[in-house]
């Protein structure tokens, strides 16, 4: 075996953080460390969905890979175009189909614990995980060839060549990085930086539970809801449902939405301070719901979703963040991806595989040939250049469904499924190949100017 390259840090166990573990275990001569900050790997929330723009990334990793996430989803892969999501306007006595969402493949649907387990199951033993180690701080030389030394909250250390940051929403790697970009930009342009480095709430409100199969089948027995993924829309409020785990439970999301908050969630330097979440559990972003609680926003939605509401015994609320539109997503070694770089609304199912997508083109620049510690930093910036863009544009096409949804944007009814297919084609018309393409065609014309 060759000697090792360099050597990777990935603080955080979730999607996105094992889907690079994963990927770089293609290659064998980059050392792979992996740190979670929880007691064990686990995944937090209930299904989670990935379109087929993303679900075709996960493919890369592995015809046995893939094999094993398809027999965990409750969803079929093809590649026509099938019905998606029926959208009803709901809030009212008689509610009425507005339009099916035709998509070209299906959302891919999973238990969010039984996803996150094949990830795990696929970690190669080249890869070294630890738990209970949450990053304290980083400090990176100005050397390119000095190692980077992690500090942790139990007082440990360790050292990387390269430091990737998936540790979530409210990231300490984005924290250091920002400080760290920070310091090296006109001065003018300092407090915009720095103001990137703390999530705020959107303005959204999610009402997260998983509804028994058998106790909404008691009520309805062939309510469509076990069968099919349907949207209930209200104006600035709605929820989505559709069949998870072959069928034993239904996945409900609800949100509530804030119009003035939401329409400013991604803006930079405005000087304007935006109110914190006040709600459940001293104000805290995760709170235990009681069935009332939860089905108190659509309370007096159709016919057709009180059954629903009915089965529901208690659940979750969630305050909603998202992170400001950041100016880089790397510094040095330093890098950031997930929620750490573009935690989003939830409104197009896109925060997984968008970090399943930087995850992956991350490994192919790092894990090229010609990569070395001396050209990290180049390298880096490539991936910056060519991820930071797509999931800005993201993120506010995101937002863009939820207003839809929330029936908060001036759009006839009869123009709403042209719109939002429109806005969300992205999704199973395009892939990633073009982007892997031209980061391979960057890291190997070192002539092309990136930083």
């Amino acid at each position: 075996m060759s000697s090792p390259r360099f050597r990777v840090a990935i603080c955080g166990g979730g999607v996105g953080g094992l889907t690079l573990a994963v990927a770089l275990s293609r290659y064998p001569d980059i050392i792979v460390d992996v740190y979670e900050a929880a007691q064990t790997f686990r995944e937090v929330g209930a299904g989670v969905g990935i379109w087929p723009r993303s679900f075709k990334v996960l493919q890369k990793l592995g015809a046995d890979f893939e094999q094993q996430l398809l027999r965990c989803s409750s969803s079929e892969w093809t590649e026509n175009f099938v019905p998606s999501i029926t959208y009803r306007k709901s809030d009212q006595a008689v509610g009425t189909e507005l339009f099916m969402l035709m998509t070209k493949g299906e959302l891919m649907r999973f238990h969010r614990a039984h996803f996150h387990g094949v990830f795990l199951s696929n970690l190669p033993p080249s890869c070294t995980t630890y738990n209970a180690k949450r990053l304290k701080s980083y400090f990176q030389p100005r050397s390119r060839t000095s190692p980077i030394t992690l500090t942790f909250t139990d007082g440990t250390t360790a050292t990387c060549d390269v430091l990737i940051g998936a540790d979530g929403i409210k990231s300490t790697v984005r924290s250091f990085m920002l400080q760290e970009l920070a310091k090296s930009v006109h001065p003018d342009a300092k407090q915009s930086v720095l103001s990137c480095i703390t999530p705020v709430w959107s303005g959204v409100t999610a009402y997260r539970t998983l509804i028994s199969a058998e106790k909404l089948r008691a009520r309805c027995p062939d309510h469509r809801a076990l069968r099919e993924s349907v949207q209930y829309l209200g104006k600035d409020a709605f929820f989505l449902v559709y069949p998870i785990s072959h069928g034993q439970y239904v996945n409900f999301a609800g949100f509530t939405l804030q119009p003035d908050l939401v329409d400013t969630a991604y803006e930079v330097g405005s000087g304007n301070p935006r109110p914190s979440f006040r709600g459940k559990a001293n104000n805290e972003w995760v709170g235990e719901l009681t069935a009332e609680q939860l089905v108190q926003p659509f309370k007096n939605f159709e016919k057709d979703a009180q059954p629903i509401l009915e089965a529901i015994q208690g659940g979750t609320l969630w305050a909603v963040h998202t992170v400001k539109t950041l100016p880089s997503i790397n510094f040095g070694r330093v890098a950031i991806l997930g929620d750490a770089a573009h935690a989003m609304m939830p409104f197009q199912g896109a925060g997984a595989g968008q970090s399943i997508e930087d995850a992956y083109l991350l490994a192919t620049v790092l894990g090229h040939k010609s990569t070395t510690i001396q050209s990290i930093p180049r390298v880096l910036a490539i991936y910056d250049k060519l991820r930071r863009p797509f999931s800005t544009d993201m993120a506010l096409r995101s937002r863009l469904n939820g207003q839809l949804c929330a029936l908060q944007k001036p759009t006839p009814l009869y123009k709403l499924g042209d719109i939002m297919t429109k806005n969300w084609e992205w999704a199973w018309l395009t892939e990633l190949d073009d982007d892997l393409e031209e980061a391979v065609r960057l890291v190997e014309n070192k002539s092309i100017n990136i930083i």
